[in-house]
Parts: structure tokens; sequence; C-alpha cells
């Protein structure tokens, strides 16, 4: 059996955006899994001890805005900084890939195009139509999908999520979960896939 990932994001989070890409060649490399798990960023930050940004100091809002030109280089992407529709409420766009697992349909292909829609194309992804069309644009069936993400279940799902990223010690976005133990951040994808190749037994904060 390939071995699991579960991945938490936001679409509306940049560093998941800058991760993607890797993370992806990883699971083609060794063949994971992936349980994707759209969360609620607000929440998971009020629930862990996290800021949302504009609440956090100025002096870690400089570095942000400092990290992400250097990652911007790194991984050879080109988007805006301060996005003319961010940040935005994620809520629907997230919730198109709980409603496409749902469905039994594969997100990636949508997950790309949304990430480069809110970085690279100053898209506004709290726009339903907006949504549909990138969907749409995927090979999904967006008014479907945006019409399902709305729904009471799709809600409970996305809630089932943060309840989830809490039990699994997740406190941003993206987190890699590989047999228990937490990457955080695109800056750690290097490190899982050393975890990957070695094949070692996961690290635990209990010592």
């Amino acid at each position: 059996m390939p071995r699991q990932v579960d991945y938490y994001f936001s679409i509306q989070s940049p560093w998941a955006y800058i991760g993607h890409q890797p993370f992806r060649d990883l699971v083609s490399t060794y063949d994971l899994k992936v349980n994707y798990k759209p969360v609620v960023l607000v929440d998971l930050f009020s629930e862990t001890g996290g800021l949302p940004l504009m609440k956090r100091h100025p002096v870690r809002q400089r570095y942000r805005m400092v990290e992400l030109q250097r990652w911007r280089d790194k991984r050879g992407l080109k988007f805006h900084l301060q996005p003319t529709n961010w940040p935005f409420n994620a809520r629907l766009a997230d919730g198109v890939v709980i409603a496409a697992l749902e469905a039994g349909l594969d997100p990636d292909r949508y997950l790309r195009r949304a990430f480069a829609g809110v970085w690279e194309e100053q898209l506004n992804l709290a726009d339903p139509a907006t949504i549909a069309k990138l969907a749409d644009k995927s090979g999904l069936p967006g008014k479907q999908l945006v019409e399902r993400s709305g729904s009471e279940e799709i809600t409970a799902a996305y809630e089932q999520n943060r309840q989830d990223a809490l039990s699994a010690d997740v406190f941003g976005s993206p987190v890699y979960v590989l047999d228990g133990e937490v990457f955080w951040g695109q800056d750690r994808i290097e490190l899982l896939g050393d975890a990957l190749k070695s094949g070692r037994a996961p690290y635990t904060s209990r010592v």
C-alpha cells in the first residue's frame, strides 16, 4: 500500500501556494496517497496561539514580506506580494476541494489554478462565479461543486478537518503529516523528502 500524507492547508495561504508544486513532486516520486484537509486558518491560529497577519507585530509583518520575496525567487515563481483580493474568505474555495473529494474527483488541478488565481492573477476567490470558472477550467463541474461547497455537510467536513488538525498538533498552513510526524511550512518539504527517502521511524516530541 502507498504511504499516506495528511495535507493541511488553505487556498488563501501564500506558503501553501509556494510549496504546492514541490510537495506534488514528492507525491509523484514516492507514489504517496494525499489526504487533502483544507482548514480555517483564523480558527486554527486562535486555538494554537497564533495570530492573523494584521494582528502580528510590525516586525513580523515586515519579515514575512522579505521571506515571500526570497521564496518567490527560490521556487522560480512570479506572484504579487500583496494581491488585490487578498485576504479573502476562503470558505467556498476551500470547500470546493472537500466537495470534489466527496464526489471522488482529484482536486489537484483545481488547487493549482486556485493558488495561481489568488497570487498571480489577483482574482477574487470569495466570488462563487470565479471559483466555478476555475473549477471548470480544471475539468471539474464548477457550478455543482460550488453549490455543494456551501452545504451543511461540507461545513461539517471543514470543521472536522479543524478538529483533526488540532488532534494532530497542526497549527498553520501548509502542514504535511507523515506517520504522525508534523512538517510545518513549505520550507520543510526537503525534510519531508529526507524522511521519505530514509524510511526512518517518525520523530516525536515524547522523548
